[in-house]
């Protein structure tokens, strides 16, 4: 049950909604957070996974910019340690692309524009003779090294919205905006089940616009405003995923001739995730997917460097997502700035309506963050109480994933080992909610296979808001992956009973 008059309804459940909403109901801010389809249902589910300062933004002298991301860098692998993690880059050098010394200036400047405190610095590596170098063609004899971090982005957002709904905050999702209007200093704001198709309407002293690739069309469409100071550039990013592709825990960044970085990474244990690909993009981002030319062009830059050669018959899934880049006039959808505005972009005599254009993973806290501050200065609130660079995210209170399995494991010896070790990446200490008072294994109720049983799916549809097998099997985790259809359709089956 949702109250009637919120000091903020944030629209849009991506990163930057989720991270606003978790912000504000921290500062003691009545909120509500409503999105139209899941949580990370779009773009902050289809990134390349990486917690990073944006090593190439340096060409573009968006030196501001990466300097902010490298701080964030920080903060969040201190945040959420089950669901980030740093990970070393391989960047082979290439005589026919960036020179060296190039390479090395952009490397000083990454490794000093920001204090490290969980990262080494970077280094030049030999491939001769090392795990470095044994996937590579011959032609490649060094490379660089330096650190960034992973991050599963979909349970980022989750965790999010988590500790947003502990703190108080309303959380809606598959629940559209369909119409926002004034009444007096209030906005009132019609809402539509999109699974039931119930309406409601609540009221709101503030609103924030955070649809991300739908910005603008929330803006005209259903806030029906008429100026509008910035706009944002649709960019389709997509991925390939390959059986492994290599060995060792590393990443590679392979440089390509057209100017444009892609990347490998060691993905769910049997996989290597491939990306991305930069295409502008024109037309619904609620539909789209890779396309040929896209797979070929990945499984090009990769057979460059690799000798192991892929063709698209090697791609076992992929997946694609659209970027709201903020429009900075860039022809070249690379070269397209990944730093955001805020925007008070309401009618003359309405209430506040704050739209976000922009952003990434990475500066998702920050972005938040001064968002909130705006929201609080408008509100007449103090403003002087921003609380989440010090904070962890749900299930992120433990000091490393090795004892904290120890520990489990001394509690629990009867949970299997893969399991054990998927829930501590996936949940971290949060799994003591999903055991629960269980004894046994048997305890965790129904078994679907593959040691996945009832006790998970129950947390996933009761704490973190799953409401289809596609919400468990691919954004709370990435299941659909590993499982068989078997698997898969014992727990379709188990969800068409689930009351929510």
């Amino acid at each position: 049950m949702v109250d009637d008059l919120y000091d903020v309804l944030v629209i849009g459940g991506g990163v930057n909604g989720a991270g606003i909403a978790r912000d504000a109901a921290g500062r003691g801010l009545k909120t509500l957070l409503v999105e139209g389809r899941d949580l990370a249902s779009s773009t902050s589910s289809a990134s390349t996974k990486i917690i990073h300062g944006g090593l190439r933004y340096l060409e573009y002298f968006e030196f501001r910019l990466v300097r902010e991301a490298l701080r964030e860098r920080e903060v969040l692998l201190k945040s959420a340690p089950h669901i980030m993690w740093p990970l070393e880059f391989i960047l082979p050098h290439d005589k026919h692309l960036r020179p060296a010394w190039f390479i090395r200036i952009g490397l000083f400047f990454y490794d000093n524009l920001a204090k490290r405190i969980f990262l080494p610095a970077s280094k030049t590596v030999s491939f001769k003779n090392t795990v470095y170098g044994k996937p590579l063609r011959d032609r490649l004899k060094k490379g660089f090294s330096y650190a960034d971090g992973w991050v599963e982005d979909s349970r980022l957002v989750v965790m999010n919205v988590i500790d947003a709904k502990e703190k108080g905050a309303d959380i809606l999702p598959y629940t559209a905006c369909v119409a926002l209007k004034q009444d007096g200093d209030i906005w009132e704001a019609e809402l539509k089940d999109t699974l039931n198709a119930r309406p409601q309407i609540v009221r709101a002293k503030t609103v924030v616009n955070a649809a991300g690739p739908w910005v603008s069309t929330f803006l005209h469409g259903v806030a029906r405003q008429n100026k509008e100071h910035h706009h944002v550039k649709l960019v389709k990013g997509s991925h390939i995923i390959v059986s492994k592709l290599y060995q060792g825990e590393h990443a590679y960044i392979l440089q390509h001739h057209d100017k444009r970085i892609v990347f490998t990474i060691p993905y769910e244990g049997n996989y290597t995730l491939i990306g991305t690909t930069d295409v502008a993009f024109e037309g619904d981002p609620s539909h789209v997917q890779i396309e040929e030319d896209e797979i070929l062009y990945l499984c090009d830059v990769v057979n460059e460097y690799f000798k192991r050669q892929l063709t698209p018959r090697d791609v076992v899934s992929h997946y694609s997502g659209v970027r709201p880049l903020l429009d900075d006039g860039a022809e070249n959808a690379s070269a397209v700035t990944r730093d955001y505005k805020l925007d008070w972009s309401q009618n003359e005599g309405q209430p506040p309506l704050l739209s976000i254009y922009g952003g990434k993973i990475t500066t998702h806290r920050k972005l938040s963050e001064q968002a909130v501050d705006r929201l609080c200065e408008v509100l007449g609130r103090d403003a002087s109480l921003p609380w989440t660079k010090q904070s962890v995210l749900p299930g992120g209170d433990f000091e490393s994933k090795d004892k904290l399995y120890e520990q489990v494991k001394s509690v629990y010896p009867w949970l299997h080992k893969n399991m054990l070790e998927r829930w501590i990446t996936a949940y971290g200490t949060r799994l003591y909610t999903i055991i629960g008072a269980a004894k046994v294994i048997k305890d965790l109720g129904q078994h679907f296979g593959e040691h996945v049983y009832q006790a998970e799916i129950d947390y996933m549809v009761r704490e973190e808001f799953a409401r289809s097998t596609e919400d468990i099997l691919w954004r709370r985790s990435k299941l659909g992956l590993h499982l068989s259809d078997k698997t898969k359709q014992a727990i379709a089956d188990y969800m068409k009973h689930v009351r929510v």
